[in-house]
């Protein structure tokens, strides 16, 4: 497990959310926790160096640009890397995860439109030779893949669980968005991809990636947040390498007449950070309920599934606990695979 000190500490902690919307962010950044600007930048280029800062940028509400899907595949333990290389080498993939389960290898899909996701998964099974199976999402309840660096859920004091729990009603989701993307905002989206660059005017390199200028670039990107469709913009954090390594994929199998009040009132949980409902496929998927829990210990995590569990009055239902084992790939969405 790598360790943070300093800045680089107060940056993940400060900055996973709400960063600022302005000409020089790095220096905004910088003073609001006395320090300069060079260091705040030299402190991100540090992170990503290590392999814990994937990029500074936005985290897109699923199908509100483009079109995405959940898939996985069931894969032989001595096939295991050479599908995962198979699957990875897609330029649609953006996350690829071994998890522990009989469908072994969870991936997600991302594209410009429902054909191209298709295209990816029909390549995906002529390639390995296997079957894929489809989640699409059907609906979201929370999506914020932001935690602390004091500890996960299960741990946090009564103090930690109410601040947390503040910021997480300003993270549900509530219905859908009320509208589509421009073209100009959607060239933005694409311009984000990869995140911001760490020089002193990121968004005018933005800009003019999407025929832009930099005050154009700022103001669709408020818009673009305001209205729901970015639903974070800040560092994206891999979590593993801090600690966060008791990972889990919690499914539960929910009648259709009460899924969507129990997807909102566990996506109401602090330690929950994605909660989401996808179709069963029966008979090899029986479930409809996914929630994502961030620990550092196996046992922690289970504890706070049982607490979960019952909070929700949900323990008659079948469910499955998938810990992650390995991640393969992790990167922005594609919009334009």
């Amino acid at each position: 497990m790598m360790t943070l000190e300093g800045i680089e500490k107060r940056l993940i902690d400060g900055w996973q959310r709400d960063f600022p919307l302005v000409q020089r962010p790095y220096r905004e950044i910088a003073a609001s926790i006395h320090a300069g600007e060079n260091e705040v930048i030299e402190g991100l280029a540090r992170l990503g160096q290590r392999g814990i800062l994937s990029r500074v940028g936005a985290t897109l509400r699923p199908n509100t640009v483009g079109a995405s899907t959940l898939a996985a595949l069931s894969v032989a333990e001595d096939r295991l890397e050479e599908v995962a290389a198979i699957v990875s080498s897609e330029a649609g993939v953006n996350h690829n995860y071994e998890r522990e389960h009989a469908l072994n290898l969870w991936f997600v899909v991302t594209g410009r439109d429902q054909a191209s996701i298709r295209s990816t998964l029909h390549r995906v099974s002529a390639r390995t030779g296997l079957p894929v199976l489809e989640l699409p999402l059907e609906r979201a309840y929370v999506l914020d893949l932001g935690f602390p660096l004091h500890g996960d859920g299960a741990h946090w004091s009564a103090k930690e669980r109410a601040e947390a729990a503040q910021l997480r009603a300003r993270t549900l989701l509530q219905g859908e968005p009320a509208r589509g993307v421009t073209e100009s905002e959607r060239r933005i989206l694409v311009a984000l991809a990869d995140g911001l660059a760490l020089s002193e005017r990121p968004f005018k390199a933005v800009g003019e990636a999407a025929g832009l200028d930099e005050d154009e670039a700022l103001q669709l990107i408020a818009g673009l947040i305001e209205d729901g469709i970015i639903s974070r913009f800040g560092l994206v954090v891999r979590h593993r390498p801090l600690g966060y390594r008791a990972n889990a994929m919690v499914v539960w199998d929910i009648a259709d007449r009460e899924v969507d009040r129990i997807g909102k009132r566990l996506a109401a949980e602090p330690g929950v950070a994605l909660c989401y409902r996808r179709p069963r496929r029966l008979p090899s998927w029986p479930y409809n309920l996914f929630a994502m829990l961030l620990g550092k210990d196996r046992g922690a995590v289970l504890a706070e599934v049982d607490a979960l569990t019952r909070m929700a009055e949900i323990g008659d239902r079948p469910r499955a606990v998938l810990f992650s084992r390995r991640s393969f790939k992790q990167r922005g969405a594609s919009l334009s695979a």
